[in-house]
């Protein structure tokens, strides 16, 4: 079945076709709900909340742009919304930092192991991290899905990138006195 069949036979609400969507852009999906989520059972709660937004919302979809990109957005939507409403940027600190950072021997660190990093981001930093470095979101862009300032968003991901420097020499220096032992 062709993907314009298959999203016509999903605003005609045919379970099989549900079925098929989901067996085909799931896994994709997952991994994103993973980048915005602190453990498994939080992305698995955010896919499935996704789903069901965008099956109740797939009418909505005018064949403009990328099918694959208009559900990455609700997907990232659905996430997002999740921590508006728990109310995490509640509290604004605009204090600008400078955001660069420099982190020693980066070639020699994996991306499970950065993945695992960034998740113990406390969630504020977490999510502006993920939308400006991993997703290509503009700081304004992140300002307007968050509801915060731009400010607030770049000293966000400054704290991100220090939070994560840190963490990544420490786990250096740990490394390190473990193998002189």
């Amino acid at each position: 079945m062709s993907l314009e069949q298959l999203i016509q036979d999903c605003k005609r609400n045919k379970l099989k076709a549900q079925s098929e969507l989901y067996m085909l852009y799931s896994s994709k999906l997952y991994s994103i709900c993973l980048k915005y989520s602190r453990n498994t059972a939080e992305a698995q709660d955010n896919l499935q909340d996704a789903f069901l937004t965008i099956f109740s919302k797939i009418g909505q979809y005018q064949n403009k742009g990328s099918f694959e990109g208009w559900l990455k957005r609700i997907t990232i939507n659905t996430a997002l919304q999740r921590y508006r409403e728990k109310g995490i940027f509640n509290i604004i600190n605009e204090d600008i930092i400078d955001d660069t950072v420099e982190v020693k021997d980066h070639e020699n660190l994996s991306l499970d192991y950065l993945l695992n990093l960034i998740q113990t981001l406390p969630n504020r930093y977490r999510l502006v991290f993920n939308l400006y470095v991993l997703d290509g979101y503009s700081h304004k862009d992140i300002s307007e899905m968050l509801n915060i300032s731009i400010g607030t968003s770049k000293s966000n991901l400054a704290r991100a990138r220090i939070f994560l420097q840190k963490k990544i020499e420490e786990d250096n220096t740990n490394l390190e006195s473990q193998s002189i032992l």
